[in-house]
């Protein structure tokens, strides 16, 4: 197993603490005892069962929820690591305490006793240390495994939200062709051609979770494709994407149900129709992606007395971006409304 060294420090020094906090309490109850000789005992007694215990354990194999070993070999490490620990530990502090006289001043006591209390201590703490760390380990693993089920689940959400904005998209463009087929075969037949081409695109981009915002221009351009051969010159449309942000990887649908809406609710119902400008930029830590048209505005009526699209974008930005995904509808330059998506440029 590798060894994390930045969490053996952490480890360190909160055993260093520890055993300090354990002097200060001995000294409490024996106010006439000078703190230096059981803060040194404590801290080379502490020092030496971390090491043998925490560091020993990684030359066994180790369970994957706890990193410790199991059964009587995890058993037989910690009580062989705090009896060695008790001896290296008081053979290294009764040498540090004789050269530097920290024994000066310290009254006598009973042997036995003196023996029995340092036992009972270095026992009770070496139990207590080593199932800190024991239940530290396994609260790390169940944390990283709630990690592992809310991301599982997120990716769950994302696909049941697309496999809602799918249909949605299809019906919508087979109503159109339906209606187009009656009125210029030659155009419905272009029409279906670029739909083959948005759908085969759609169903590569459904077997991943993310795809780039290159990709996701590419399918917009061919929806924006469908829609101006149904509309004729009354749609325009302008994407631009900068080469920077050409590979960043976005939920796939993210923009198309801002496009049908900006289609549907402002350029579709106005007898002149209009332009939809769909664009991304960045400053550097975020992104922000706009869809803009020259509609009627958000005073426009809602056909279908519902905005679709519009709630499964929200969502979708929750899932993925949680609160730092945020989505804005004001009204646009040029009239019309523009919607904006932003979300941190790394994730």
């Amino acid at each position: 197993m590798r060894i994390d060294w930045i969490s053996k420090l952490q480890h360190l020094l909160q055993v260093l603490g520890f055993c300090l906090a354990i002097a200060a309490i001995q000294v409490a109850f024996l106010p006439d005892r000078p703190y230096g000789p059981p803060a040194t005992y404590s801290l080379f007694i502490g020092l030496f069962t971390w090491a043998i215990i925490d560091l020993g354990r990684h030359l066994f194999p180790s369970a994957q929820e706890t990193g410790w070993p199991n059964g009587l070999t995890g058993l037989a490490l910690v009580l062989g690591g705090i009896v060695v620990g008790y001896m290296l530990g008081n053979l290294v502090a009764d040498l540090l305490c004789r050269t530097f006289d920290l024994y000066h001043g310290t009254p006598k006591m009973d042997r036995a006793t003196e023996l029995r209390n340092s036992v009972l201590i270095t026992g009770m703490a070496g139990v207590v240390g080593s199932y800190y760390f024991y239940a530290l380990n396994k609260s790390a693993y169940l944390e990283r495994k709630m990690a592992e089920a809310r991301h599982q689940a997120s990716e769950s959400r994302l696909k049941l939200l697309e496999t809602q904005l799918e249909p949605h998209m299809l019906f919508n463009t087979l109503a159109n062709l339906r209606a187009l087929i009656a009125v210029d075969p030659a155009r419905a037949q272009t029409m279906l051609d670029h739909m083959i081409a948005y759908l085969r695109a759609t169903l590569s981009a459904s077997r991943t979770g993310t795809h780039t915002l290159e990709q996701e221009f590419a399918r917009l351009a061919d929806y924006l494709a469908l829609m101006a051969i149904r509309m004729g010159p009354r749609l325009q449309y302008t994407l631009e994407l900068p080469d920077t942000l050409q590979a960043l990887p976005v939920p796939p649908l993210l923009l198309q149900p801002l496009v049908e809406n900006s289609i549907r609710h402002g350029l579709e119902p106005k007898v002149e129709g209009g332009r939809i400008t769909v664009r991304a930029q960045s400053d550097g830590t975020t992104v922000t992606l706009e869809v803009e048209d020259t509609g009627l505005g958000l005073g426009a009526p809602d056909p279908d007395g519902s905005r679709f699209g519009l709630a499964q974008v929200r969502e979708r930005l929750a899932t993925v971006y949680g609160a730092a995904g945020t989505i804005n509808l004001v009204a646009g330059h040029a009239g019309g409304v523009r919607a904006s998506i932003t979300f941190p440029l790394k994730t």
